[in-house]
């Protein structure tokens, strides 16, 4: 088989970890050509996703001499966030927002149809009605793409007004036409259908955030509670049916340790535990080549495994070659032909961003379709270690540590990055820029997994409520304390950055801990939570109640805002931040800058009006990075930018 392309000259990647050293930006702002690829029913074509700057379109390639033959790209901050071939000439799209390089997809509800010639392409379900003719605003979302029939689709489809609904409907993906074939019992619901396409379950949330689940023996049958969180204090949802719709594929939560998948006869309604890790929750699920029926699960640790219901399984057998032959990477079959004999994958790793692989079955053959971002050499990568230590009150905390390759993890600058979000959040392993550009900076990067992360199960996620600047980020603290008593971090050479719910931390963290951190970097961040409060409680009522429930009463929240405790900070301080930032507002940069100030704190800023939640743009994107490498630079004596 192949091994991944390389480019000449990629030495300028293997930049000792010295002070002296420079860092090229270069290949971290470099845009990928592609991220998602999947092969259509007939293997006549490749479909995939192309990132651009402020967008991410669908183009369609000729496999045979991989001509452009479609293409699809929506407005500004659109994405396509998926995309299914429904019989071997089109596809539906389903089309997402994302306001800025660090939020999270948000999907519109709209999909788009488009043949893989390029012809009949249009739009299937807009959010006011094809040309906008609904006065009511809708979201659509695939639930199954109905196998055996070419033409049509089931969907979900959701009204945003009062008295909000949420049905399933059978769309025909050519002219449009939709026939109701099922009414949720609950708003904001999602579905699972069987092999047949008859919607069997449906999961969601009530106004106080109980999750729900119900199910049904056939379209003609009333729906029956499954599940109720407001009674058994955890949730479950479907994750797929078998063959002949007899069993039922669940993730159930646990009310203490990790999700396991079971497998619910629904005849008898007996429980069986599949899968199930005693560390981390099930990843995402493996389906077979129907996309839809579960064979096993991804679980993320150490590195991704897979496990399997059935190991002598055709599909399990054909993984454990595949990982056999790129050993240290993931594997994952994104898609197939529908005779079977053509299947392409993806690996990827810590130091590899990841390759697409075109799999014959009868030849057993991989070739090479397309490495993502090619011009980063694994070789000259820094791999990630998984930690795991013990927090002040003996929760088990678990994340990662990048250290610069070729150095001893002893006594090295540090740089402590929580991630965004908080909850359901988690870092990963998996090739990540900041690490890697960190790393060739000379810096050991540490990113700890603090209790309200997601991947650890129920009562580790419900650990983190009402917890902000409080025991999550005593966590955070924890952790940089370990790497310390470890000898991996200088004590003296410590700084703390961070993004979205990362730049609340950051700078949480060197108000509590004012003498751990020789610096702190806030991205994006928020920093006043009784603003927060207020602008979140407006919402609605669900999104109140969970104000209540995951920030905190407000009047509480001024004491863990980083804008109250700006006097207790010491150490310089740099924040950035966009105009059009929607999730967390410019104005928490601009008060934080300002109680900074007046406290006497050194501070820095760099605010650009027409970025959102991340900046985009090219040259704003390098000029963050030169400033962020500088700074640290100043602080802790590494590398800075070239």
């Amino acid at each position: 088989m192949k091994s991944r392309m390389r480019w000449a000259g990629l030495g300028l990647l293997c930049v000792a970890a010295t002070a002296q050293a420079q860092v090229d930006l270069e290949p971290f702002l470099k845009r990928d050509m592609i991220s998602a690829l999947k092969i259509s029913p007939t293997g006549e074509y490749y479909a995939m996703t192309v990132p651009m700057e402020d967008r991410t379109a669908l183009s369609i390639l000729r496999r045979s001499d991989r001509k452009l033959t479609a293409k699809v790209s929506g407005v500004k901050n659109s994405l396509v966030d998926d995309f299914w071939w429904v019989n071997n000439e089109r596809l539906v799209i389903s089309m997402a927002e994302k306001f800025g390089s660090e939020d999270q997809p948000g999907l519109t509800g709209e999909l788009h149809g488009i043949n893989a010639d390029g012809s009949d392409s249009r739009r299937l379900f807009a959010r006011f009605g094809v040309g906008g003719g609904d006065p009511v605003p809708m979201a659509a979302f695939m639930v199954d793409t109905l196998r055996g029939d070419d033409s049509n689709v089931l969907i979900s489809v959701r009204t945003f007004d009062k008295n909000p609904v949420t049905r399933v409907e059978k769309l025909d993906v050519y002219t449009r036409k939709r026939v109701r074939v099922a009414t949720a019992p609950l708003r904001g619901a999602r579905f699972a259908s069987d092999a047949a396409g008859v919607v069997r379950f449906a999961q969601g949330a009530d106004n106080q955030n109980n999750s729900k689940l119900y199910y049904r023996e056939d379209d003609k049958a009333e729906w029956r509670l499954l599940n109720d969180e407001a009674q058994t204090h955890r949730r479950e949802w479907p994750l797929g049916l078998s063959e002949d719709g007899a069993s039922a594929y669940l993730q159930a939560e646990n009310n203490e340790g990790t999700d396991a998948i079971v497998v619910m006869d629904l005849a008898s309604g007996s429980r069986t535990e599949k899968l199930r890790d005693p560390a981390v929750d099930p990843y995402s699920v493996i389906h077979d080549r129907s996309d839809w029926i579960p064979i096993g699960a991804f679980f993320m640790h150490e590195r991704m495994q897979t496990r399997f219901f059935d190991n002598q399984s055709k599909t399990a057998r054909l993984y454990r070659t595949l990982e056999k032959a790129f050993p240290g990477n993931a594997v994952h079959v994104t898609s197939s032909t529908a005779d079977g004999k053509l299947l392409v994958f993806r690996t990827w790793s810590d130091t590899s961003p990841g390759d697409y692989y075109l799999y014959d079955a009868e030849d057993r053959r991989a070739d090479l379709i397309f490495s993502q971002r090619s011009w980063f050499d694994p070789e000259h990568m820094a791999p990630l270690r998984a930690i795991e230590l013990k927090a002040r009150d003996g929760l088990t905390l678990r994340g990662y540590l990048t250290v610069p390759r070729g150095a001893e993890a002893k006594n090295l600058p540090m740089v402590v990055v929580p991630h965004g979000g908080p909850y359901g959040v988690f870092d990963e392993w998996g090739f990540d820029d900041e690490a890697q550009m960190l790393s060739q900076a000379g810096y050991a990067v540490l990113r700890v997994n603090f209790r309200g992360s997601g991947n650890y199960g129920r009562s580790f996620l419900g650990a983190g409520a009402r917890e902000w600047g409080l025991k999550m980020q005593d966590d955070v603290t924890d952790a940089t304390r370990w790497a310390i008593a470890q000898q991996i971090a200088d004590p003296r050479r410590i700084c703390i950055y961070g993004a979205s719910y990362g730049g609340y931390a950051a700078l949480a963290g060197v108000s509590k801990e004012p003498d751990l951190y020789r610096c702190a970097v806030g991205y994006v961040g928020v920093y006043d939570l009784t603003m927060m409060h207020r602008v979140e409680s407006r919402e609605s009522t669900s999104m109140r109640n969970w104000t209540a429930d995951w920030l905190g009463e407000r009047d509480s929240l001024a004491a863990v805002s980083p804008t109250s405790n700006a006097a207790r900070i010491k150490t310089p301080v740099f924040l950035a931040a966009g105009g059009e930032d929607e999730t967390a507002p410019i104005a928490h940069s601009k008060r934080m800058e300002k109680a900074l100030k007046s406290a006497g704190v050194p501070v820095e800023t760099l605010y650009f009006d027409t970025e959102g939640h991340g900046f985009y743009t090219e040259p704003h994107r390098r000029e963050f990075y030169t400033k962020l490498l500088d700074f640290l630079s100043r602080n802790l004596g590494g590398a800075k930018a070239k």
